[in-house]
């Protein structure tokens, strides 16, 4: 066993997978962010958050499912129970391999297995991971990319690491960045045309708890990225890695 956790939480009463996995609360856009819907959230005033940290790590928001390995099994948005979606069958075998490993550490990643919107043309893996969680405290970027590569994971793409300084340059910044396609070669699916990147996520590089994840972290996402429905599920193809194409 390798021990990452920090320490072991014995109890005998049992518990619910509700009580000891909360989900990946919903990450609130930037005011500038022009990809948002009616029900998404809005930091209007994140500048007063961000001018507080000392630098943040721009990383590509990939298009995928939001899924999470940890001690209890394997999920995707909701954490009530092990997800049973036929595109996390492969994560489903790694977890076998490292559940006994992973202690309180959570690992949350993008599932691009199923093609949603965006076809990758570059891509190694099917998961990449982006955050990970320990008793309720994100760790750090370099304490993330330390236990993906041990646990043999690989991460999101990593864009830029930046200095917090003027609110302009920052925004610009941002905004230079998702004018490329995707670090994977991105093509749209309905049109088959390349396309950009479907946003950037940028994230305090120090660690922070759970409280406070919307001060530390927030998206950018490009307008109408979405181009699935809710049927997409019922047709749905897998992502060939780049040596397959």
């Amino acid at each position: 066993m390798i021990g990452f956790s920090r320490f072991t939480i014995q109890c005998k009463c049992s518990f619910t997978i509700m009580s000891v996995s909360r989900k990946y609360g919903r990450s609130f856009h930037f005011p500038f962010s022009p990809g948002t819907t009616s029900d998404d959230r809005i930091h209007s005033k994140y500048w007063e958050d961000f001018s507080k940290i000392n630098t943040v790590v721009h990383t590509e928001k990939l298009d995928g499912e939001n899924t999470c390995l940890n001690k209890h099994g394997v999920f995707a948005r909701s954490h009530a129970a092990p997800t049973r979606h036929p595109w996390a069958k492969f994560l489903k075998e790694k977890w076998h391999l490292i559940k006994n490993d992973l202690g309180q550490l959570e690992i949350f990643g993008e599932n691009i297995y199923a093609i949603h919107s965006i076809e990758y043309q570059k891509i190694e893996t099917h998961f990449y991971v982006f955050a990970i969680r320990e008793n309720e405290q994100w760790l750090s970027w370099e304490e993330t990319k330390f236990y993906s590569k041990v646990l043999d994971f690989h991460i999101v793409p990593e864009l830029i690491i930046q200095k917090v300084d003027q609110q302009k340059e920052f925004e610009s910044q941002i905004l230079e960045v998702t004018k490329a396609q995707s670090t994977f070669g991105s093509v749209d699916v309905q049109t088959g045309e390349i396309c950009k990147m479907e946003g950037v996520v940028s994230r305090n590089i120090s660690g922070y708890s759970e409280d406070e994840r919307m001060a530390n972290l927030l998206k950018y996402v490009r307008k109408d990225h979405v181009k699935t429905d809710e049927h997409w599920s019922r047709k749905w193809k897998r992502a060939a890695l780049k040596w397959e194409k």
